[in-house]
């Protein structure tokens, strides 16, 4: 039976949509790894210990600050060559009253008006006397040869910047598990586009920047780890993730994760206003930054074109396209309502950390229409399993 025109466009839809969703979840993880092995980089490590200024920006920390502290004063470093500053954004719960308890260990605290954390960097980083900068966040906790270990690759003089490796903790509920593995697969993109040239942006929560490549960064900047070590990358330089910079996680709520998801993913669109060259010849990884992170932008609107586009396929292809997305997006709801426990969740989970996460690209959308601070949300984490420095 000849196909009607409505029939012949709504194929093509379905097909070229669902071809995105497949190459971009599948076939570009794939491609990369080949392209990794094929082209890869060597960094110039060296074993100079260069000056280093850590510099955390902190709003109300109190139930983290402190095991932070003792991390970074634990780490396998000469001490003389370490500075650590901490910029009180605004606090007003026990996070002064910390911070001056560590001075006798050299920390300095820096209090400043509340104004979020690029607001707080830009006061903090000036202060700053290290070579190297470190920035990182109060929650994680850094393995001993943490920083030797990333401090090595500025032996090369084209790395600008170097991120630690996030290991997530294993968590009680599934929904919790789901997330580490999706974070594995997220490290594992990012090593390979190391070992070919660059990661786009670093890991917030630790990451190293040459300190003479620090430039500003505007109040409303939601992604300052996107855009700070993209400014190097556009000078030349590599930015790299050193999986032997090991950093501890917390694990994650998926209802925490989805925050954070919305937050990133509306940084991704700022980040494409203020640098447009991210999609012209300027960007030598533009073949990577559109297959890695522009189409996952695509990702919801290619499930909903498929969705749409199924309303006019030809039978049987219908009833089939029809029953296999009620029972995926069902799956995923009935995730929601299922027992912590039951066997089910080992399907339905994964499947509605996928659909959540993914959608948090819609939600994102609000970045053009909120102030951007407004966008930033506290995770929630259990303290209790904080994993320890081996």
């Amino acid at each position: 039976m000849a196909l009607t025109s409505i029939q012949a466009i709504c194929i093509g839809v379905f097909a070229i949509a669902g071809a995105t969703v497949v190459y971009t979840l599948f076939g570009y993880p794939l491609l990369l790894g080949w392209m990794a092995n094929r082209h890869e980089q060597p960094v110039h490590r060296d074993d100079i210990l260069r000056s280093v200024s850590f510099v955390i920006a902190v709003h109300n920390g109190e139930t983290f600050l402190e095991r932070k502290l003792n991390s970074i004063l634990a780490l396998n470093y000469p001490r003389e060559l370490v500075e650590m500053i901490v910029v009180s954004d605004g606090s007003d719960d026990r996070t002064d009253e910390i911070v001056r308890s560590f001075a006798p260990h050299g920390v300095r605290l820096v209090p400043v008006p509340r104004g979020g954390k690029p607001a707080a960097l830009n006061v903090a980083v000036p202060m700053a006397t290290g070579e190297i900068l470190a920035l990182t966040d109060i929650r994680q906790t850094l393995h001993p040869d943490c920083l030797r270990n990333a401090i090595a690759c500025f032996g090369d003089p084209k790395v600008g910047a170097v991120s630690g490796e996030l290991q997530v903790a294993p968590g009680e509920t599934q929904d919790e598990n789901d997330f580490g593995v999706y974070w594995r697969y997220e490290v594992w993109i990012r090593t390979q586009m190391a070992r070919i040239d660059s990661t786009f942006g670093c890991n917030g929560p630790f990451y190293l920047m040459r300190r003479s490549l620090w430039v500003p960064v505007s109040p409303d900047t939601l992604l300052d780890d996107v855009y700070l070590p993209l400014t190097a990358f556009f000078k030349g330089y590599r930015l790299l993730l050193e999986p032997t910079a090991i950093v501890y996680e917390l694990p994650i709520a998926l209802h925490s994760e989805f925050k954070r998801k919305v937050r990133l993913q509306a940084g991704l669109y700022q980040t494409l206003q203020i640098m447009p060259e991210m999609l012209t010849r300027r960007n030598r990884m533009r073949f990577h930054f559109v297959s890695g992170k522009y189409f996952r932008i695509l990702l919801p609107y290619c499930l909903i074109a498929m969705a749409l586009a199924t309303i006019g396929l030809p039978p049987p292809w219908r009833t089939l396209a029809i029953a296999a997305q009620v029972a995926f997006y069902g799956l995923a709801a009935l995730d929601a309502i299922l027992p912590a426990r039951f066997p089910l969740k080992r399907l339905t989970s994964p499947i509605r950390t996928f659909v959540v996460l993914i959608s948090a690209t819609l939600i994102a959308l609000r970045v053009f229409f909120v102030p951007p601070q407004s966008l930033w949300k506290e995770k929630t984490v259990r303290v209790a399993e904080a994993p320890h420095p081996k």
